[in-house]
């Protein structure tokens, strides 16, 4: 018999992920193109049907809560969280960083992305301080926590899909393609060519956001990569510290464990990946 466990949702631009959690530790995950137009029935049977092949009932999930970036989702989750769950679902919001003493030190902090807080929340209980967050999403955003502990900004660029695919529509004679990793950067097929132009000129982005931040700084920063193309690109690069790909997802945890007066500090299991 399984333990309870909490389901964290995170709903992004390009995919909505569902992760079971236990105690800090992610047990089983799920991703699903996000689509605006999705009803509540239609992620309940989809999600139900697969935590039943991996030997999860919903009556294990104890509560649910929900990053989203796309405010089209946040109603059908939230349906789908009291209809198959029975759950009252938290929704991520920048009032949770505050509650976890992680002052939010920018212009208007209600615009900032509940990923991005999320993110925050994760790296500011696992990670040295201070710290720069490298999401590699649909967007590529960085994010940085002060010394003290708080967030205070960051930077937002195109993603590397997006960056590609925005090639491609732009170019005529430019042929679609996938991300790969060539080893030269001086290619003689117009593909091979592609692939350096993007791949290495995207990691000269992440490498000089990354240096300027910490020149800004004024002091060193661990550096930690996360997001679905983290992965890809963390290999090619020194600048990172860790590579965390459960970050997002750990964050979201984080902020359901609080807000149900668990031992936040004593419970909360790191993990980590030097890269």
């Amino acid at each position: 018999m399984r333990g309870k466990v909490v389901l964290s949702i995170d709903s992004g631009n390009t995919n909505i992920v569902f992760s079971l959690a236990d105690e800090y530790k992610i047990v089983a995950s799920w991703r699903i193109a996000t689509n605006r137009q999705r009803t509540a029935d239609e992620y309940g049977s989809w999600l139900l049907h697969l935590m039943s092949i991996a030997g999860f009932s919903s009556k294990l999930v104890s509560g649910i809560a929900i990053a989203s970036v796309v405010p089209e989702t946040i109603f059908p989750l939230e349906t789908m969280a009291k209809k198959f769950f029975d759950c009252t679902p938290i929704v991520v919001n920048y009032k949770h960083a505050e509650a976890m003493g992680i002052k939010i030190l920018i212009d208007n902090p209600p615009e900032l992305g509940a990923d991005r807080i999320v993110n925050v929340i994760a790296a500011h209980k696992r990670y040295p301080l201070p710290q720069i967050i490298v999401d590699l999403g649909t967007a590529t955003t960085l994010d940085v926590v002060n010394k003290q502990g708080h967030y205070i900004g960051g930077s937002i660029a195109p993603g590397l899909n997006l960056s590609l695919e925005a090639l491609y529509m732009a170019a005529a004679k430019l042929p679609r393609m996938v991300v790969g990793k060539p080893e030269k950067v001086i290619a003689t097929a117009t593909v091979p060519a592609m692939q350096a132009g993007i791949f290495w000129g995207y990691i000269g982005l992440i490498e000089g956001l990354v240096s300027k931040t910490i020149q800004e700084l004024g002091a060193p920063a661990t550096v930690i990569a996360t997001g679905g193309l983290a992965p890809v690109l963390a290999g090619a690069t020194k600048i990172f510290d860790y590579l965390d790909e459960n970050l997002t997802m750990l964050g979201i945890t984080d902020i359901y464990y609080l807000l149900n007066k668990r031992d936040h500090a004593k419970n909360i299991k790191s993990i980590k990946t030097t890269i």
